[in-house]
């Protein structure tokens, strides 16, 4: 199409034709059908855009000579869905990627469900409401509830006759996904879960949540009458959100249901307030390891017995459920058999042959360190103490002057192998000495400067030797306290550590 420079049309051809046939020579632009044409020329501009009749044309202005221009106008009607197709599909993939990368991090159900909540507001709808059903079926579900204004999702719990007045709840909760249909209930009737006023012509969608063999829940999607309803792509895409949903509130579920079996489990293999004993100054220390699921395996025990104490200091090998029940056993077997023998190397071979007895073939690759040893007080007040090692690294005697030196005990792990080997060493302690034993997670702590360089033996002894003439609570604290600043926050593997001296050292 060409026109003058008064904005005549000059020329149509057959293309131009069909797509505007109320254009003909001789037709003055400003009148034309097409208003965004008609400014086009008139303001000079080099293109236009538009909808006439249905479909959309762009053109393009070129000048001529004279004043003249010519307009190159097509129909790029399904051009422009296949681009609007393209950008949903990106907007949809770029939520679902979004969602599930937020979905992945909700730990626990409480996060699971805030996160199924308020992902879908306003993208998917203007108010999302999650009902999730209880793991005991006599408990009422739980329901969270957001909207774009409120400042917070709204939580609860409600009665089964007040959900099952929302339309199609029921069915989801059983598993069954129904079509979107008109929001008919009035909102007063579902205070609190539906806040009251809401648009009474909006539309409502119900997704089931799957969870592992049963239905986690339920996904409520209220779209205001001015967003129109769900089309099949926000449907499929609803759909989508809540199988996800389902599945991270299912996972939520399970964790939370390990994390309180390791809390439980963590609990009772926390070190025991330790017996105050006549004439003995005992104390220990304690780092759980980094991660919380991580049940560690270290742990410390001061039993009385004639004239003094028994210690124990041990390290099982692994990590989880299976370390904590051979450590359990361990503190178990313990407690029985120091009622029969109380010399440490006696004892020790006794507990290595009841670990290798034992009928559970899954426990044969794992096995214990341990430092077994009597503590009994002499009348000049020195510290007379027998110990036994199983493959433990060796106690250090910190003497007053500052000396660190090491008590070689040596012996292999318990419960690993048949006919295994250990040994044992008697020593003097003096009133001003103090016995550490600790567990390898001391001298393996990470952390530095550089976040990777392990604490190792010389700085321990350092720690130690600057702690000379300290009580062993304070040692021990302060042992502690070094480690901390050492490891920064980073994940370290469980620390135990037990310090013995004659009472009224310090």
């Amino acid at each position: 199409m060409t026109t003058d420079g008064s904005g005549l049309v000059v020329l149509v051809n057959a293309a131009a034709v069909r797509l505007l046939p109320d254009l003909v020579p001789g037709t003055d632009l400003v009148t034309c059908a097409v208003p965004e044409l008609a400014t086009a020329a008139a303001t000079g501009a080099a293109g236009f855009e538009a909808e006439h009749r249905c479909r959309r044309l762009r053109g393009v202005r070129r000048a001529l000579a004279g004043g003249q221009s010519v307009w190159y106008v097509r129909d790029v009607t399904d051009e422009h869905a296949h681009t609007e197709a393209l950008l949903a599909e990106r907007r949809c993939t770029a939520f679902l990627a979004d969602a599930g990368r937020r979905l992945g991090l909700a730990l626990h159900r409480d996060q699971a469900r805030r996160a199924a909540a308020t992902l879908p507001v306003p993208y998917l709808a203007d108010l999302a409401l999650v009902v999730h059903l209880p793991a005991v079926p006599t408990e009422r579900p739980h329901w969270i509830r957001h909207t774009e204004h409120q400042p917070a999702p709204v939580v609860g719990e409600a009665d089964w006759t007040l959900t099952a007045a929302v339309p199609g709840l029921d069915e989801a909760l059983d598993g069954e996904a129904g079509a979107p249909r008109p929001w008919s209930t009035t909102a007063d009737e579902l205070d609190p879960i539906v806040p009251a006023g809401f648009d009474p012509d909006a539309t409502l969608l119900v997704s089931p949540m799957p969870g592992a063999g049963r239905t986690a829940g339920a996904l409520v999607l209220l779209r205001h009458a001015r967003r129109g309803g769900f089309d099949p792509r926000d449907v499929d895409l609803a759909r989508e959100f809540a199988a996800r949903a389902g599945a991270a509130l299912t996972m939520a579920e399970l964790y939370d249901e390990q994390a309180h079996l390791a809390r439980v489990l963590q609990h009772s293999l926390l070190p025991p307030e330790l017996p105050r004993i006549a004439g003995l100054d005992i104390a220990g220390g304690y780092r759980a390891a980094g991660d919380t699921l991580r049940i560690g395996g270290d742990f410390y025990d001061v039993l009385p017995a004639d004239g003094g104490a028994l210690f124990a200091l041990g390290d099982v090998c692994g990590k989880g459920v299976g370390a904590a029940v051979l450590t359990g056993r361990v503190r178990q077997s313990l407690q029985t058999l120091r009622l029969v023998e109380q010399r440490p190397l006696e004892l020790l071979r006794l507990l290595d042959r009841a670990l290798l007895d034992m009928p559970d073939a899954a426990r044969r690759s794992q096995f214990t360190t341990l430092l077994l040893g009597t503590l009994r007080r002499e009348p000049d007040g020195g510290l007379r103490i027998q110990v036994a090692g199983g493959g433990h690294p060796a106690p250090l005697v910190v003497d007053g002057d500052g000396t660190v030196r090491p008590v070689r005990v040596g012996g292999m792990p318990v419960g690993a192998l048949p006919n295994a080997r250990f040994t044992a060493a008697d020593l003097r302690l003096a009133p001003d000495a103090v016995l550490l034993a600790h567990t390898d997670g001391v001298t393996d702590a990470r952390g530095g400067p550089h976040g990777s360089e392990m604490f190792g033996e010389r700085r321990l002894h350092q720690a130690l030797s600057s702690g000379a003439g300290l009580p062993p609570a304070a040692l021990v604290d302060r042992v502690l306290r070094l480690l901390d600043e050492w490891c920064g926050g980073q994940r370290h593997d469980d620390v135990a550590m037990l310090a013995v001296a004659a009472r009224g050292v310090g």
